[in-house]
């Protein structure tokens, strides 16, 4: 695993002269291309041509002093199910491989542009986005970084996204996150994500999952890095990324079914990280939310997730059923059984759990717990058994799918220490809370780096 550089460094470097957009991207598209690598499974399709095109552009640009972008000249990878204009978007799946090219690039994608970024190649994911595990039969299954030679899942759906960075492919991903999305990965290979509001980032051009779930955010190596990124995929302005300080900050620990089956070591470094907080001056409590206990409820026959998408897949599904990955294929289908009605009364029920969530919440500054209860499983072990497979999924799912459904906002940061199995620390908050999560975030990955829990060395920028 190549060492993970911070967004602000390589910015830094380019704008120093001593390197080149044309440089980084000539890494990104050589790590890609390695055959002893993981580039044949991490992406759908890779830019070569254009990418060092942009790059050679925005070099020319650079060396007269009219470039500009909060990420000019930086190698961005980008998940399979956003919209490039003149491209099919298959969203992982080869049912969509042929169909008509997008019109216009996703607005998600166009921000990107707009900030410099140098698009090389659309990652690989779950089908469809709809499963935790990044388990991909079609296009393959990019190892995890971690214990590669045994063949861990890298976690999805936004599989490619996570091992795009990893593995220097890229500076930063962009990908979606409907119940854990871009947090499973982050957590279960030593990365940091953002899952921002919903609203805060438009899914024009966006094939959907959920369209009341969804949300667009980022996998990078640190807080600083998520939060430049969001402020390119959200339009707002870029500011400097302030961090507060970890004394006195109200850190509650959110009880209940989240901190149940957590494996060895995930409730080790979870125990560490609150020590570390604690000892650096947060008021680390635990934290009640009764309403908590009536969410797993509303998930219990695919819920909204599996209504939105099967009133979007169904008549795909009629034409080429038979072309799905089966196990997406039977999530999918769960929302036949879903009546109109009942949709109606998840959409209550979700409102009155936000309303009661943004009451409690008042009495913290972010809620802690662990991203995700296990450390990244065997791949072989899930593919050949279906049990195991659904298994884990709602396992990783658990936690992080909370917050979409509480139209909130959270963070999943590593909190492990080098060589140990990676393991995410997940920050959250309640909706639009984003910038304030994110100072909180810069702090607490700092008390972390400091106890020696950082893969990298954060910076802000």
């Amino acid at each position: 695993m190549p060492q993970l550089v911070p967004i602000a460094d390589q910015l830094a470097a380019l704008e120093s002269g001593r390197t080149a957009s044309r440089e980084l991207v000539e890494k990104s598209l050589a790590a890609a291309a390695d055959p002893a690598g993981q580039g044949v499974r991490t992406f759908t399709k890779v830019y070569s041509d254009s990418a060092l095109y942009a790059a050679d552009s925005i070099d020319r640009q650079r060396r007269t002093g009219v470039g500009q972008g909060a990420l000019l000249g930086l190698p961005i990878s980008v998940k399979d199910l956003f919209d490039i204009a003149g491209e099919p978007t298959p969203a992982g799946s080869i049912v969509l491989a042929d169909a008509p090219p997008a019109k216009k690039d996703a607005a998600a994608i166009a921000r990107l542009r707009a900030a410099g970024a140098v698009l090389v190649g659309r990652t690989n994911m779950t089908e469809f986005a709809f499963s935790g595990l990044g388990i991909n039969p079609h296009y393959g299954t990019p190892r995890n970084p971690f214990d590669r030679a045994i063949g861990r899942i890298p976690g999805g759906s936004s599989s490619g996204a996570a091992i795009s960075v990893t593995d220097g492919m890229a500076a930063a991903a962009i990908g979606t996150d409907t119940g854990g999305s871009l947090r499973i990965p982050a957590a279960l290979c030593g990365l940091t994500a953002f899952k921002p509001t919903a609203r805060r980032v438009p899914l024009q051009g966006v094939l959907p999952l959920s369209h009341s779930l969804d949300s667009v955010g980022a996998i990078a190596a640190t807080v600083a890095c998520c939060a430049r990124m969001d402020a390119v995929l959200s339009g707002e302005p870029l500011t400097p990324l302030v961090s507060c300080d970890t004394v006195g900050l109200r850190l509650g620990v959110l009880q209940g079914y989240v901190l149940d089956g957590l494996d060895a070591d995930v409730a080790r470094r979870f125990e560490a990280a609150l020590s570390i907080l604690s000892k650096a001056g947060a008021n680390v409590k635990d934290a009640y939310f009764s309403a908590l206990a009536d969410i797993p409820a509303c998930y219990a026959n695919g819920g909204i997730p599996a209504y939105e998408s099967h009133d979007w897949h169904r008549k795909l599904i009629e034409q080429h059923g038979e072309l799905y990955d089966p196990r997406v294929l039977t999530r999918i289908l769960r929302g036949r059984e879903i009546s109109s009605a009942d949709y109606s009364d998840l959409v209550k029920i979700r409102r009155r759990i936000i309303a009661e969530a943004e009451r409690v919440f008042v009495d913290s500054d972010v809620w802690l717990l662990p991203t995700v209860p296990r450390i990244a499983p065997i791949i072989s072990e899930l593919a050949s058994d279906d049990n195991a497979y659904f298994d884990t999924n709602a396992a990783m799912l658990r936690n992080p799918s909370i917050f979409n459904f509480l139209d909130g906002c959270a963070l999943s940061i590593p909190c492990h220490v080098p060589g140990e199995a990676p393991v995410g620390l997940m920050l959250a908050a309640t909706g639009d809370q984003d910038r304030k999560l994110l100072r909180i975030g810069v702090a607490i990955e700092t008390a972390l780096a400091k106890a020696g829990c950082a893969i990298v060395r954060p910076s802000l920028q």
